[in-house]
């Protein structure tokens, strides 16, 4: 089992494909790991153990036909728990939702099928992707598999956890304000966000909307290339869905390099607040690239100093709206309804019931923005600042090819330690949010550990929007870079567990 665990997705599916290893045992492998670990991990609300079996049976029997199989076929894959899945429970992290069996597959679920990759399951997120610690969860907090006690990122710390616990190569998470990248970089893996509209949002539990993109997550680059090219592309279910190509983003990942290109370092980026083993980390990674050949370029983007606060306005905003369809009456939880209490009686019993504090923090706060008198002073103000920080992108990229960051101001923080202070909560995001306020593309891979306490270390590579395949050029070079100076991958089986 240690041997098949340990292999990355692409050498999973070539061993499948020659018949050196069938999907049932690989499956198999990845699921008595889930046995073994879970319990302590907590990555998975809902292991669909028969399903997977099944599916895996299925490649097996295609291989024995002499089909041709997909660049992924019957490598395991743990997908976050905001994508329907037809007759899998799929409840957002959320009490509201428990126990519903969606009747659909998400376009994303959809695409997985196809391509024959095994679903092991549905993994922990923040109520509602509404999080940074996957504390917000109503069935509990996942826990980093680098150290137990260390919160593995949010909303998606189920998904980044499960692959950092070698509980599945593959993963696939939701990046709203950096729910992909930040849960990568504290728990030492890669994480995409593809560019908005670039993977179909249809079947994704909305948060907000013009910011929620679904996205790959894996142990390499080459992997997360192959995964997001299954999952990428246009959907007319979707009408924020690019209808273009989608990106050569696995020639890329195959071709790594960074040699005559244009890396933008942007100062707002660093400073007060900043973990001193993260700068130490990201500054050897710009001096990285210059040895590999890239002209370092820094830039000054000032309006990215209020991307947190117009995150703050949008987001909840959008979630106000998105969540007003969790009425008790149509489907999920319902309470109070024993014929003494009105249908708006049942709506607030049920609500009150079903959401999570941040939930309704954030509702609290986008009706607040939204509502009469306050609209222009707040979100109005808010869109016009993310129209600043979308042409601050545009003038940066005019001079450089990519842009590198800390993907986080500091490694994994404790499970609880911020949990009653949302501000410090916030600024996990800090380098994430303007990207998604732009609609750009942006991935997180591992840059080393910090020394103070070594854990993970994240460096963000952010792109222009359609350009995800520059994302993979570069990140596949500098993880190259990385394996040759230290001789072996950044993640190993965390002793804790």
């Amino acid at each position: 089992m240690s041997d098949i665990i340990k292999l990355t997705a692409a050498e999973i599916a070539a061993k499948i494909a020659s018949g050196e290893l069938t999907a049932v045992e690989v499956t198999e492998a990845h699921l008595a790991r889930i046995e073994a670990v879970d319990e302590k991990v907590h990555a998975f609300l809902h292991v669909d153990r028969e399903g997977a079996l099944a599916q895996a049976r299925a490649v097996d029997e295609k291989r024995e036909r002499g089909e041709k199989l997909g660049p992924l076929a019957g490598v395991p894959l743990a997908l976050k728990d905001i994508f329907t899945t037809e007759g899998v429970p799929t409840t957002v992290g959320s009490k509201i939702l428990e126990g519903w069996i969606p009747p659909y597959d998400a376009t994303v679920t959809k695409r997985l099928k196809a391509a024959d990759v095994v679903i092991l399951g549905k993994t922990n997120m923040d109520e509602f992707a509404m999080g940074s610690s996957t504390e917000n969860s109503a069935y509990g907090p996942t826990g980093n598999p680098w150290d137990l006690t260390k919160i593995p990122g949010g909303s998606g710390g189920g998904s980044s956890a499960a692959l950092a616990a070698f509980q599945a190569p593959l993963a696939i998470g939701t990046d709203t304000g950096g729910s992909i990248r930040q849960p990568a970089a504290v728990t030492g893996t890669v994480g995409v966000k593809p560019t908005y509209g670039g993977v179909s949002r249809y079947g994704m539990v909305a948060f907000s909307s013009s910011l929620d993109q679904g996205g790959p997550c894996a142990r390499t680059v080459l992997d997360a290339a192959l995964l997001h090219e299954v999952i990428a592309g246009h959907d007319p279910m979707d009408s924020t869905s690019i209808d273009a190509p989608v990106p050569a983003v696995v020639e890329a990942a195959r071709n790594g390099s960074v040699s005559g290109m244009r890396v933008g370092v942007v100062k707002q980026f660093r400073g007060e607040g900043y973990q001193a083993g993260v700068i130490q980390r990201f500054d050897e990674s710009v001096e990285l690239l210059k040895e590999l050949g890239a002209e370092v370029v820094e830039l000054d983007c000032p309006s990215f100093d209020l991307a947190l606060s117009a995150y703050y306005l949008i987001a909840p905003s959008e979630c106000s709206s998105n969540l007003a369809r969790f009425d008790g009456l149509r489907y999920g939880l319902r309470t109070g309804d024993d014929g003494t209490h009105s249908a708006e009686e049942v709506t607030s019993l049920t609500r009150e019931a079903g959401f999570g504090p941040e939930v309704k923090r954030r509702i609290m706060l986008g009706t607040y923005a939204l509502s009469s008198g306050y609209y222009d002073a707040y979100y109005g103000s808010a869109q016009k600042v993310r129209t600043l920080i979308k042409q601050e992108f545009e003038r940066a990229f005019e001079q450089v090819d990519v842009i590198v960051s800390p993907t986080t101001p500091t490694t994994a923080f404790a499970i609880g330690e911020r949990a009653d202070d949302p501000m410090a909560m916030y600024l996990a995001d800090l380098c994430t949010i303007p990207t998604n306020l732009a609609g750009n593309a942006a991935m997180s891979l591992p840059c080393g550990l910090a020394p103070e306490d070594n854990l993970p270390v994240g460096l963000q590579i952010i792109a222009p929007a359609m350009k995800d395949d520059r994302l993979y050029k570069v990140g596949a070079a500098v993880e190259a870079a990385f394996v040759e100076k230290w001789g072996h991958p950044l993640i190993e089986e965390a002793p804790s567990l």
